[in-house]
């Protein structure tokens, strides 16, 4: 559904925005991407009628934001924010008023939920005698997010009052149980602010996805306390109930999630909230193909150093696919993935097709370091580079000057022109890397091999990269990052040298993996049981032409689900160079649907849903 674009005057005139988050400034989730790419969009329409609000943690903050100083509070003096903060300072509280140094440079407000400790037998007390949610003990995240809630609803009511006296309406948005704490506070005393809050997944269905293979068929008989006390979650749940009752507007990010809303938090979302991203378009079409190009050759450079020294394939017929996200094996389609890319495997074997799929595996856990023949091999194949690019040189010298001397047409003995030395350090760089051993599945020594669900795959399955297997595994268990000594790049430098993203999620109430490939030019495999794979089957037609597959995964077994992905892998292996290329040009012209500046208009929507009720 396309609307019209809104302008400052239109959108909620009178009304101020606060966005309350426990990412704001505090980057822990998948909510951080969600806040922070939605500034630039918010602020584009709302301008300075919009603040954030979240937490204070002093690490995290000093990198994101700016505060300002005591001269320029003080001069800020028709600003209802700035007016509530310095009250709040007045009562002893430490706040912090500045910006969050992002694009789009929004007003932030953060307090520190530490200073609070000292109430929080008072503040728990309230929590159960108002609204009968349980406290637990020595779980320093609840303490925290309860110390904040406290803090919050001090602040709004400071800033509403603030806001009401200069003519203006509130609109309080806050996101996740973490900071919906506020809401049962603030509307047992009476607020006038308008109340919207969005769960971007319940937290019992995020429990009880990943225990139960089944989830969805038995989501309609869950009884949501015997379960949230089994798994030990009860006061967070609580919480988030506490909070969905108490809104004026609640939301969710996807229409699978409004299901899992009605049986597990029994209230109907009034509205469906898809997320975005910032879409970087680029002027020439064939700009992100270069950058494909540029950071393909980046991942060329490690699979050389990973399994060149055990045996070489051609990198020119060779496809990258990746997975990534939170370690949960059968939520995020791990498992699914994995299963496939053996069929695959086989079916390649079978074909007699030439060419190699590397399959990535991008996740976190707990690791005790890199594995120490994988940097030894990628230092090796440095100086074997290193070897080889002066061994170039000396060539070039030797033989430009022989060509202008010579009177002889012939191109001469090459190596000839290469020093003794330079022969024997070429000779042991190759004899010190080459090995017999198999190049290993997985980049780090980690806490719990023996335990681990991909591991488990690959062992049972045999596709622990041998020479004759056609699908090869590199795992992962960190984040890529710029000082990584394996990659050496951003994690949005690596998808865009990739050549398909793979995310067949069981459980994802939305799933930005996907659509951060998307807007990076690259086709992407999602599932008709993430939000997004729900969001594309409903608005963008033709979606397969335009690089995003969807593999369908409700109502259906594992197997079928297995089968299906293992024919979208074949297909689009099956695809030469120019018909990829044609793709992620079709990739990078859908992509534009999913910026902000579109999406953010059911943001306004709601709020303006929000104004409207009593």
């Amino acid at each position: 559904m396309q609307f019209p674009a809104p302008t400052p005057e239109t959108v909620a005139p009178n009304a101020l925005l606060l966005e309350i988050a426990w990412e704001v400034c505090n980057q822990v989730g998948g909510i951080y991407t969600v806040i922070r790419s939605k500034v630039p969009a918010t602020v584009d329409v709302w301008a300075d009628r919009y603040c954030l609000l979240g937490p204070y943690f002093p690490q995290q903050a000093q990198v994101e934001f700016e505060p300002l100083s005591d001269t320029q509070l003080a001069a800020a003096y028709h600003d209802p924010v700035a007016r509530a903060v310095r009250q709040l300072r007045q009562q002893g509280v430490e706040v912090h008023y500045g910006h969050w140094l992002v694009t789009g440079k929004p007003r932030v407000v953060l307090i520190s939920p530490f200073q609070a400790y000292n109430q929080l037998g008072q503040i728990k007390a309230d929590l159960w005698n108002h609204h009968h949610i349980p406290s637990q003990e020595h779980d320093d995240l609840l303490h925290q997010v309860t110390a904040f809630g406290h803090l919050a609803t001090r602040f709004i009511q400071l800033f509403e009052a603030e806001a009401t006296t200069a003519g203006h309406r509130i609109i309080a948005h806050f996101h996740e149980w973490m900071t919906g704490t506020a809401i049962p506070a603030l509307r047992h005393q009476q607020t006038t602010a308008k109340l919207v809050f969005t769960t971007h997944a319940t937290l019992l269905g995020r429990y009880l996805a990943m225990n139960d293979p089944n989830f969805y068929d038995h989501l309609l008989y869950v009884d949501w306390e015997r379960e949230a006390k089994h798994f030990n979650i009860e006061t967070a749940v609580k919480m988030e109930r506490a909070a969905a009752h108490g809104s004026h507007v609640f939301t969710t990010v996807s229409e699978l999630t409004v299901r899992e809303c009605i049986y597990l938090l029994d209230r109907i979302p009034d509205a469906v909230l898809p997320n975005g991203l910032n879409i970087e378009r680029f002027v020439a079409l064939h700009e992100f193909q270069n950058l494909h190009q540029l950071y393909k050759s980046k991942i060329h450079e490690f699979v050389m150093a990973h399994f060149f020294q055990s045996y070489s394939f051609d990198l020119d017929k060779t496809i990258y696919f990746f997975t990534s996200g939170r370690y949960e094996y059968h939520n995020k389609g791990f498992d699914l993935t994995l299963e496939a890319c053996a069929r695959l495997n086989y079916r390649i074997q079978q074909s007699g097709l030439e060419g190699q799929v590397v399959l990535f595996m991008i996740t976190k856990r707990p690791y005790h370091s890199i594995n120490a023949e994988v940097l030894q091999s990628r230092a090796m194949l440095d100086e074997v580079q290193d070897t080889c690019k002066a061994i170039e040189q000396q060539v070039g010298e030797k033989l430009f000057y022989q060509a202008a001397s010579s009177t002889d047409y012939q191109l001469p003995n090459l190596t000839s022109l290469v020093d003794d030395y330079w022969k024997l350090r070429y000779r042991r760089a190759l004899q010190s890397w080459k090995t017999s051993r198999l190049p290993p599945v997985i980049t780090h020594n980690l806490v719990d091999d023996a335990n681990d669900d991909i591991l488990g795959f690959v062992r049972r399955a045999n596709l622990v990269n041998n020479r004759h297997d056609r699908v090869k595994i590199v795992y992962h268990p960190d984040f890529v990052s710029t000082t990584s000594p394996l990659f050496g790049m951003e994690y949005g430098q690596f998808v865009r040298g990739c050549h398909l993203g793979i995310f067949p999620s069981y459980y994802e109430p939305w799933g930005y993996t996907p659509l951060e490939c998307v807007a990076r030019g690259v086709p992407a495999v999602t599932s008709d049981l993430s939000g997004f794979g729900d969001y594309v089957q409903q608005h963008v037609p033709d979606h397969e032409q335009k690089g995003i597959f969807v593999v369908r995964r409700k109502e259906r077994s594992f197997d079928e689900a297995a089968e299906e992905l293992t024919d979208m892998l074949w297909r689009f292996v099956m695809l030469n160079r120019r018909e990829r290329i044609a793709q992620r040009n079709q990739v990078e012209s859908a992509s534009g649907q999913f910026d902000w500046h579109q999406l953010r208009q059911y943001y306004d929507r709601a709020y303006e849903l929000a104004l409207e009720r009593e």
